[in-house]
């Protein structure tokens, strides 16, 4: 449980204003008292992640946020972070307490949850001081209600129920390449360890499929791309897919024949974690880039660049050289993400490895209603070299 990466876990988000017992309701479903517990209302400043095993649904992040109702400026700037959390909620829990009769916030709240599409339940806190009727809330908030106390640990058990019934199924796809391989296939992966490989370990996309594919009984055979050659001259058959780095695929295409699928580990992250259909919508759109236009390179996580780092020197250089001209080209790292993309004429995202579906399909459909062609790093290098169909073509 420990092992699993934070993106492939089920991220469920605690809402409700200040003082309404969000923290103590974590520490009652984690079973540890992970985040602070305080009568002072705004305790809970930035956001705070628990992973957990929550059977039968499996690995889990818990996430408890700062109140909905917190003022001043400080103030403003948490609830911005705690509504950046839905970017990345797969089920909210949104809490109310029974010594409040008002829940025009919570209205507000509830509405941007739906239009999100995220599923709701209804959390009635702190039921060991004042009782509350669920038939008080459901003519206005149509959810499922459960009443708890987060303090006594009062139906906690139930809680856990509701969230195992209304998890949706489907917030992760259930294999990166696994449905496009049969058992026995023989699958070359072309992984590079140059300078921005990290020492002793492969990366994580690389790490995931490689484990994908040994999950659906295919041979996972693994090699630099300095080896490639090798591996195809000892094996009696033509391998049956190829996936590659996307940063040796001008190499790898020269090098693979043309009757062998060949795929990226960032076109197949593209697909599993977003919208494929978008992101090759989104790499056509560099024809239509002229010079001194706005590109954003934008990146799940951050890290120290080092020479030849794809998002900071060789996809830029490879955009300036086919656009015959400089290009303004901001990096965006982390978590942040513009609310306004309207100067961008193009997105390049990273393959998104460290974000969960939900929150990457969020920048996905962000960049789609406001006009602006947003594509990642594998889809963009295949259409710069021209085999965008042939990399892309086993999946259709």
């Amino acid at each position: 449980m420990q092992d699993t990466p934070k993106a492939n876990r089920l991220h469920i988000a605690i809402f409700g204003r200040r003082n309404a017992g969000k923290s103590s309701l974590i520490n009652s479903l984690t079973g540890q008292d992970i985040a602070l517990v305080s009568n002072l209302a705004g305790t809970t400043t930035d956001p705070v992640y628990k992973a957990m095993e929550l059977l039968p649904i499996g690995p889990v992040v818990i996430i408890d946020t700062a109140g909905l109702d917190d003022t001043g400026e400080i103030g403003e700037l948490r609830v911005k972070k705690t509504k950046d959390v839905m970017e990345k909620t797969d089920l909210a829990l949104l809490v109310f307490t029974p010594d409040s009769s008002d829940f025009s916030l919570e209205c507000e709240w509830f509405e941007e949850l739906k239009e999100r599409k995220i599923p709701i339940i209804g959390v009635i806190n702190k039921i060991d001081l004042v009782d509350m009727t669920v038939e008080d809330l459901k003519s206005t908030f149509d959810i499922p209600f459960v009443k708890v106390s987060a303090k006594d640990k009062k139906n906690i058990g139930k809680l856990k129920e509701f969230i195992q019934v209304n998890a949706p199924i489907d917030f992760e796809k259930s294999t990166i390449v696994g449905d496009i391989l049969k058992a026995k296939d023989k699958v070359i992966v072309v992984a590079p360890q140059d300078i921005q490989a990290p020492k002793g370990r492969l990366i994580l996309p690389q790490v995931q499929v490689i484990r994908d594919i040994l999950d659906n009984d295919a041979l996972a055979l693994t090699v630099k791309d300095s080896e490639l050659i090798d591996i195809l001259q000892s094996l009696n058959t033509k391998p049956d897919l190829v996936i590659t780095d996307s940063q040796v695929f001008k190499k790898v295409n020269e090098i693979i024949p043309g009757d062998v699928p060949l795929t990226s580990f960032s076109i197949l992250m593209a697909r599993y974690k977003g919208d494929l259909d978008i992101l090759i919508k989104g790499a056509k759109a560099i024809d239509n880039l002229k010079p001194n236009d706005k590109v954003l390179i934008a990146e799940a996580c951050t890290h120290h660049a080092l020479k030849n780092d794809i998002g900071r020197e060789k996809l830029p250089n490879w955009l300036k050289e086919r656009v015959g001209g400089e290009l303004n080209i901001t990096v965006n790292a982390g978590v942040d993400f513009p609310e306004d993309l309207s100067d961008y004429k193009l997105i390049i995202h990273c393959g998104a490895c460290m974000f969960n579906r939900k929150q990457f399909m969020s920048r996905l459909i962000r960049a789609s209603e406001q006009g602006i062609p947003i594509t990642n790093y594998g889809t963009a290098i295949a259409h710069i070299n021209g085999i965008l169909d042939r990399v892309t073509k086993i999946f259709y």
